[in-house]
């Protein structure tokens, strides 16, 4: 029997923002488009995960030419701007108000969880549960004048940064190989928004900051580390993967990595135009368990937000993931921990019960 999967990160909103028109049909029909549907969510044992809102860069350079130039490593992209707060503000809340609606239109089948007690509640008798998380803090602005209202609004989760500068810290450059030793870390702003996260019990995502910031806030956080999409520098040595010492880090502090789909952070060459087997997702995920421990590992797929191999295809191959993961000698109960109870356990620990 399919074993349930919470999901540490997909980027589905970022579809219904591009074409809100079609948000129904996107959300309630189920399509052959993008990775993620109601549908194909139900028939692939999605049990939840976190929604992210990530505002695009005004000038983001064509999907085309950044495929290009990631599929031929070695290569450094250049970081857009930084988008300020009253850009991102009103496409945030759109956002927002796309994930509000759709629970609202599931009619029951999905629901905006603020607990992990919410999300065991939908485990039992099958809704899907669905986080809402702020991938970059531009919308916040740097007197945090709006977090309690995000938080009101059911924010659990923020990532201080996406790639990109901002108030709050610096993050990783899409650089391969490359370390994620790329620059200073969180600025006065970002340390103050971990202390308010730590007071509001809202997880501090280290995936896209660099290595200063992750140890800003493994300084100033009481909170367990969590990398919501994140894979293993030793294997792929993407400046967007954590090195050992992070991994070790995290390991320590109880926190937990969720294991990014995308095969440019799968693949040791660092491409995603070959056709990708299950190998390299097994290697991250062997070495992962090594380094944190089977209690600290979960998935954090990037649905429709990254090419993802072949054998997984979209959401509705995650029973063949699960096959591939008994085949490679994992037993049912490891399987359970990385699937959703380790997920459910760090948030226990981060939101409370």
């Amino acid at each position: 029997m399919t074993i349930p999967v919470f999901d540490g990160h997909n980027d589905f909103l970022l579809r219904l923002l591009r074409d809100p028109e079609r948000r129904a049909e996107t959300w309630l029909q189920g399509s052959a488009e993008g990775h993620l549907d109601l549908p194909r969510m139900r028939a692939g044992g999605f049990a939840g995960g976190f929604f992210a809102i990530y505002v695009p860069s005004p000038a983001d350079p064509a999907d085309a030419a950044l495929d290009a130039r990631m599929d031929a490593p070695p290569y450094d992209l250049a970081l857009p701007a930084p988008v300020a707060p009253e850009w991102a503000l009103p496409v945030a809340l759109a956002m927002a108000g796309h994930l509000h609606w759709m629970e609202r239109a599931a009619a029951g089948a999905f629901r905006l969880v603020r607990s992990a007690a919410e999300i065991r509640d939908g485990l039992a008798c099958g809704v899907i549960a669905g986080v809402l998380h702020l991938e970059g803090a531009e919308a916040i602005g740097p007197d945090l004048a709006s977090l309690e209202a995000f938080h009101a609004m059911g924010l659990r989760s923020l990532g201080p940064v996406w790639s990109r500068p901002n108030a709050f810290g610096h993050g990783v450059p899409f650089r391969c190989p490359g370390d994620p030793d790329t620059g200073p870390g969180l600025t006065p702003a970002g340390e103050r928004l971990v202390r308010e996260c730590n007071r509001l019990r809202i997880l501090i995502d280290l995936s896209h900051l660099n290595a200063a910031g992750v140890d800003a806030v493994a300084r100033l956080s009481d909170a367990p580390l969590v990398a919501t999409h994140s894979n293993a520098h030793a294997v792929t040595p993407s400046t967007r993967n954590l090195t050992d010492r992070q991994l070790r880090m995290i390991a320590d502090s109880g926190g937990l990595v969720g294991l990014n789909f995308a095969k440019v952070f799968l693949r040791p060459d660092g491409r995603q135009s070959p056709a990708t087997d299950w190998t390299p997702l097994l290697r991250h995920l062997d070495h992962l368990i090594a380094l944190l421990g089977e209690d600290h590992v979960g998935f954090g797929s990037d649905f429709d937000g990254a090419k993802v191999p072949e054998v997984i295809g979209d959401v509705t191959g995650l029973p063949a993931l699960q096959a591939a993961l008994a085949r490679h000698g994992y037993d049912r109960p490891l399987m359970e921990k990385l699937c959703h109870r380790n997920w459910i356990t760090v948030l226990e620990r981060t939101w409370g019960a």
